[in-house]
């Protein structure tokens, strides 16, 4: 008697989303001059992703080609699984682009120039008025719907452009630069306003020399020169790939020297420098506990005043991995 045997239903396999930008060896040659040598880029959904790099970097170039606007010379990238080449079409639709220095129309209204693009992205003129609205209400400047462009500060006229970069609600922002040449106020509000933009969903890739507001701003960042990729990860990272070992700053009630020639004697300190009334300390590694630090002090017959960590900034890493060279 034969016994049927049961037959499994194939389970099919997990369908991962694509990620939001993927590079794979991407290239571009300007006659003699690599701007783009085999650059292998990704970049998640839901990220805001830093791009950071010199004058001439690539940076720009980068995002030109995301953008469509300009064709690699080798290698491929895709935006959210669709080629920038073969695919451009679709991958106009699903971006905003926003150049270091755009054009705005200086005699019409904010209204008509929204509406404007509005229209090139077919969006129904049923709809445009509330799209419009929605998008002004974004990046506060609701107030401002019926003033002239040419009357607007520089900073509202960035906030402007970022508006038009919505108005057909991308998935995914390429903005050059979003804040150069903004006084400090405006770009505190340049970015807050990325940071609800990722808050909504949006990935947004951000290049900027602001490497301070970059720090407290991205979740990962990329640090590119002559066109090859150094780094891409978290920031804190790069942060601990560049930092030889913590660096932690003690302050005592008086004799800092005493304090000095305490710390100095500890195995864990690989080097200890006084700075002022501070004592400057740097451990061996990043696995020390630096609870020793105190006990040190306090056993030496010293009062402890202060002790913090002094955290490798991003502006002194990126002046650490690259060498300050342009092409």
């Amino acid at each position: 008697m034969t016994q049927a045997m049961a037959t499994e239903t194939p389970i099919p396999p997990v369908q991962t989303a694509a990620p939001a930008v993927q590079t794979h060896n991407l290239t571009r040659v300007y006659g003699p001059m690599i701007a783009l040598n085999a650059l292998n880029l990704i970049v998640n959904r839901g990220d805001l992703f830093g791009f950071i790099g010199s004058n001439g970097a690539g940076k720009t170039t980068t995002l030109r080609i995301l953008a469509t606007f300009l064709a690699p010379s080798g290698g491929r990238a895709e935006v959210l699984g669709h080629d920038v080449v073969s695919e451009a079409d679709a991958v106009r639709h699903i971006i905003g682009y926003m150049p270091d220095f755009f054009g705005v129309y200086k005699d019409m209204e904010v209204t008509e120039y929204l509406d404007f693009f509005g229209a090139c992205y077919k969006i129904p003129s049923a709809k445009r008025e509330k799209t419009v609205n929605d998008v002004l209400e974004l990046v506060g400047l609701i107030e401002k719907r019926g003033a002239l462009i040419g009357a607007l500060s520089r900073g509202m006229q960035q906030r402007l452009g970022l508006a038009r970069v919505l108005i057909h609600d991308p998935q995914l922002l390429l903005l050059d630069e979003p804040a150069s040449g903004l006084d400090p106020r405006a770009r505190i509000e340049m970015m807050a306003i990325l940071q609800e933009l990722q808050r909504l969903g949006k990935t947004i890739i951000i290049s900027s020399h602001i490497l301070s507001e970059l720090q407290t701003l991205c979740n990962r960042v990329a640090i590119i020169e002559r066109g090859k990729l150094i780094y891409s990860g978290p920031v804190q990272g790069v942060r601990d790939q560049m930092a030889s070992g913590q660096i932690y700053w003690v302050t005592v009630k008086e004799n800092p020297v005493h304090a000095l020639e305490l710390l100095k004697s500890r195995p864990e300190v690989r080097e200890a420098t006084q700075v002022d009334r501070q004592v400057k300390v740097t451990l061996q590694d990043h696995d020390t506990d630096p609870g020793f630090l105190a006990e040190t002090i306090v056993g030496g017959g010293l009062k402890l005043t202060g002790l913090w960590e002094d955290e490798l900034g991003l502006e002194e890493v990126f002046l650490r991995v690259t060498r300050g060279e342009t092409q």
